[in-house]
C-alpha cells in the first residue's frame, strides 16, 4: 500500500502497530461508537494479512436532531415500566424478560444480579437504549426512549450514558488514549488528549496512554474501557460483569474504581453481575430469575456495613 512503511520483526517485537498511521483529530475512525462500532473488515493488498479498517462517517447536521432531552434533571434516572422481550426464532417465541418493572434514584448505584439466563444482559441493553423491547418502556431522565428515532437514541448515548461491555469493545488499531477520545471526537470536540490522559491517570494507566489492547492485560483493557465510558461524563453508566473476566485482586481494583468515579462525579450506575459481594455495595439489588424480577431490595448503609462484615 503506497505510503505505508514496511513492517518489520523489530516493529513487531517493540509492540508497533501493522496499521497506516491513523488520521490526526479530529478523527471520525469508526461508524459511531454510541451505535456500537461496526469494523469493516478489509484484506491489505499484497501484505497477506487482515486488518481492520473503520468506516469514516461525516458528522450530520447536528441543529437537525431533537436535543431536548438532554439536560432533564429528574429524580428517577432511569424507569422501567412492564418491559418484555421475546425473539422469535420460526415458530417459536422466546421470552427472555417478561413484565419487568423497577426505578433507578439519580446517583443511586443498582446491581442486576442472578442466574446465567435470566435476563440481565438483555435488561441492560434494553436500559441503555441498544435494544428496543417487545412491549413495555424504558425512561431515562423522563424521556420514553419509544419515542426516539435511532438518531436521536445515538445522540442519548453519546450525551448522557456511558456503557462499558464485558468484553471491553476496545478498537484494536487505536492506543488506549485513542480510545478513550473517542466519543468526544464524536461529538465534534476538538484537542481531547488532556482529559483523555488524565482520566486514564486516574484509572492508574498513565504511562500505558501509547499502548494498544493487545499489549494491555484483561484489567488494562477494562480500565480503558471504564476512562472511556467516563470521559463524556455520563449520568448514567451501564456496566455488564465489570469483574466477570478478571482475577480477585484485579476484580477488587475494578469494582473500588467504579464506586468512586460513581461517588465523584454523582453518576448513577447500574450493573449486571453474578459477584454478589460487589452487589452488597450497590443501594438496590434486583434480582432475576427466569426473566422475572422476583426482588427489588434497597440497602442501606447498616445492611451494607452488616453484609461487608
Amino acid at each position: 500500500m503506497k505510503g505505508v512503511p514496511p513492517f518489520s520483526e523489530e516493529d513487531a517485537a517493540k509492540g508497533r502497530s501493522r496499521c497506516p498511521p491513523l488520521a490526526p483529530s479530529p478523527a471520525y475512525r469508526t461508524v459511531a461508537l454510541a451505535k456500537v462500532v461496526l469494523p469493516c473488515r478489509r484484506s491489505w493488498a499484497g501484505r497477506g494479512m487482515d486488518l481492520w479498517y473503520f468506516s469514516v462517517v461525516k458528522q450530520r447536521d447536528r441543529k437537525s436532531r431533537s436535543l431536548y432531552f438532554f439536560n432533564n434533571a429528574a429524580d428517577d434516572m432511569l424507569a422501567v415500566d412492564h418491559l418484555t422481550k421475546i425473539y422469535k426464532s420460526g415458530s417459536y417465541n422466546l421470552t427472555v424478560l417478561d413484565d419487568v418493572s423497577f426505578e433507578v434514584k439519580s446517583g443511586e448505584a443498582c446491581s442486576l444480579v442472578g442466574p446465567s439466563g435470566s435476563g440481565k444482559t438483555t435488561l441492560l441493553g434494553l436500559c441503555a437504549g441498544l435494544d428496543r423491547p417487545s412491549r413495555g418502556e424504558v425512561t431515562l431522565e423522563n424521556v420514553a426512549l419509544s419515542k426516539l428515532n435511532e438518531d436521536q437514541l445515538s445522540d442519548l448515548r453519546n450525551q448522557i450514558v456511558g456503557f462499558v461491555f464485558q468484553s471491553f469493545q476496545l478498537i484494536p488499531t487505536l492506543t488506549a488514549q485513542e480510545n478513550v477520545m473517542v466519543p468526544l471526537e464524536l461529538r465534534g470536540e476538538r484537542s481531547v488528549e488532556g482529559q483523555a490522559a488524565e482520566l486514564l491517570d486516574r484509572v492508574g494507566l498513565g504511562d500505558r496512554l501509547d499502548h494498544y489492547p493487545l499489549q494491555l492485560s484483561g484489567g488494562e483493557q477494562q480500565r480503558v474501557a471504564i476512562a472511556r465510558a467516563f470521559i463524556n461524563q455520563p449520568r448514567v453508566l451501564f456496566t455488564d460483569e465489570p469483574t466477570g473476566n478478571l482475577d480477585d485482586d484485579t476484580s477488587h481494583s475494578i469494582s473500588d474504581l467504579l464506586f468512586d468515579l460513581n461517588r465523584q462525579a454523582g453518576t448513577t450506575l447500574v450493573m449486571a453481575t453474578h459477584d454478589l459481594n460487589l452487589a452488597n455495595q450497590t443501594d438496590r439489588i434486583i434480582s432475576l430469575r427466569g426473566g422475572k424480577l422476583v426482588k427489588n431490595r434497597i440497602l442501606t448503609e447498616k445492611v451494607r456495613s452488616a453484609l461487608g462484615d
